[in-house]
């Protein structure tokens, strides 16, 4: 029986309660949603509700006379092997072992699919994430957003959502500006610009420029070829990271686009009409003050052109208005130094007359490396900040998107170099995907000793590490719900961690393959089962995270 399961067939008895008229609900009041949870002493049973205490007010009873009431029905749910009343109305419930063992089998015949559901069936949702204008290689922070960005659209793709993965870039702007003169400075041997870039990769692109273009240099205007050419170059460098990196974007939003074809200027006169705007010293403002801004923001200039904010307002109406998969929701994944966008992306959307929900801002802390103890400042190919590529030098591509992945997005990380190399359970990602290739081992040398999953007795999976590791699988489909729901991924890493523990102390005391010439039992076959069932977890959990589920290590 699955918590799923469980919950629905108490949420069954209650409705039967209402039904019976055991138990009246107060005109204007509603069932509560049913949520079973592992207690944390599992001497409390297998699950627990405190469903009770959330219905006493909304029926006018006690919320033990409620938590009695519901023990006595809830009883006599198939698989229910008892159930407890604890403090004022929590109800613990102890599943029989065939009840429980039954899980196993569910797993391993719902093979990838487990763990996924369809909250989010129908929704589109744009995710933006990166968005790194093309000056020079991914730095970490960028990293991090690619590593969550990405696990982020797999789990809410596992919750139904068709998510959209865009990438939105500048290739004019000072900063853009700055690696055209840094790029025409190495090509004439000069030195930096005071303001330009460094490093390696600006002698690589400069290169490849005039490769492509000999004559460059005694061109009409040579920092415009040397523009044009070199973000080319460095996006495709972009591109070829991410993708390496397991990071692929469905669109690749251009800024100037809403400049081009007159969309910005368009929006603005249509905002003019709107009650989020108002007409002070000869600009438009924008009320981003009611949105929680700390100021409201200028959208039209005095001298009649429009203000940086104008674009990000005609760019999410371009999300949510476009011809193919327009957007319900816009989630966009921003770094530290941009709290300001939280109340401004709101407002843009009032403005444009829609549901300030319809825009989520997830903002990025910083990321540092640190190897043998000290902080890692410098980039050999960058030249002053540590970059993606960097990165998965020293330690891969699994071990850099999980370490990332693993800690809340508004936390600090320190990413321990020397951790991440070590083949040890002191290293999360090596525990993870040992647990993995543990679960392969005992399936091939259970095949060789001739163990079939040809029977299946839950009954059978009665020992206590056999109940702890059906626990921990339980407890899957609810960690994806979560993850999604709470934007949080590293809810899924977590979970795996506590899963490869289950699984580790189970192998220590389960046996799937015979013994010298010991019979083949249904109690092996059924073994198999469960193994195969945490070796079916563990993959999906791993594959929300994009990283791999090695059979060997």
């Amino acid at each position: 029986m699955t918590p799923e399961e469980l919950s629905l067939a108490i949420e069954n008895s209650l409705n039967e309660a209402i039904t019976q008229g055991e138990l009246t609900l107060v005109d204007g009041t509603e069932l509560p949603a049913v949520k079973v949870e592992r207690p944390k002493n599992r001497n409390h049973g297998d699950w627990a509700t405190n469903v009770a205490l959330q219905l006493s007010k909304k029926v006018g009873k006690n919320p033990r006379e409620v938590a009695t009431l519901l023990a006595a029905r809830i009883e006599q749910i198939a698989g229910v092997a008892g159930v407890d009343i604890a403090g004022p109305g929590f109800l613990n419930i102890v599943l029989d072992a065939a009840a429980a063992g039954e899980l196993a089998k569910t797993v391993v015949e719902a093979g990838q699919s487990f763990g996924t559901n369809d909250e989010l069936s129908g929704k589109t949702i744009n995710l933006e994430f990166v968005s790194a204008n093309p000056t020079g290689p991914i730095h970490l922070g960028g990293t991090r957003w690619a590593a969550v960005g990405d696990s982020m659209a797999r789990i809410l793709e596992a919750s139904g959502a068709k998510i959209v993965r865009e990438y939105y870039f500048n290739d004019h702007g000072n900063q853009i500006d700055r690696f055209a003169r840094s790029l025409l400075a190495r090509a004439k041997n000069e030195a930096a610009p005071e303001d330009g870039y460094g490093g390696e990769y600006i002698t690589d692109i400069a290169d490849r420029v005039m490769d492509a273009n000999p004559g460059v240099l005694e061109s009409e205007d040579p920092q415009e070829g040397f523009r044009a050419a070199g973000v080319e170059f460095m996006f495709e460098d972009i591109k070829k990271s991410l993708h390496e990196f397991g990071v692929d974007f469905d669109v690749y939003f251009h800024e100037n686009s809403l400049f081009e074809n007159g969309k910005v200027d368009e929006l603005l006169e249509k905002l003019k009409e709107s009650e989020n705007l108002y007409l002070k010293d000869g600009a438009w403002w924008l009320k981003s003050t009611d949105f929680g801004d700390d100021k409201d923001r200028v959208v039209i200039k005095s001298d009649g052109n429009a203000a940086y904010i104008a674009g990000d307002i005609a760019y999410f109406q371009d999300k949510t208005k476009r011809a193919e998969n327009p957007a319900d929701l816009a989630i966009y994944m921003l770094g530290a130094d941009h709290h300001g966008y939280v109340a401004r992306l709101k407002a843009a959307a009032a403005a444009l007359g829609d549901d300030p929900d319809m825009v989520e801002v997830m903002i990025g802390q910083m990321v540092n490396l640190v190897k043998d103890g000290k902080p890692i400042r410098m980039s050999k190919r960058a030249g002053t900040v540590v970059t993606l590529e960097d990165l998965v030098e020293i330690v891969g591509v699994d071990a850099a998107r999980y370490s990332l992945t693993r800690y809340s997005v508004d936390s600090n990380i320190d990413i321990d170099l020397d951790l991440l190399t070590k083949q040890s359970n002191e290293n999360p990602v090596f525990y993870v995907q040992y647990a993995h290739a543990r679960t392969c081992a005992v399936a091939r040398n259970a095949a060789a000793a001739g163990v079939e999953r040809s029977s299946f007795d839950a009954s059978l999976l009665d020992s206590n590490a056999d109940s702890a590791l059906l626990a921990a699988l339980g407890q899957f489909p609810a960690t994806v719900k979560e993850a999604a729901n709470f934007r949080e991924p590293h809810r899924v890493a977590r979970y795996l961690e506590t899963l490869a523990g289950a699984y580790h102390r189970w192998y220590g005391a389960s046996r799937v393959a015979p013994q010298g010439d010991e019979e083949i039992t249904d109690l092996h076959r059924t073994r198999l089962w469960l193994n195969d069932a945490a070796r079916q977890v563990l993959a999906n959990g791993l594959g929300l995270l994009g990283v791999t589920a090695p059979e060997k290590m």
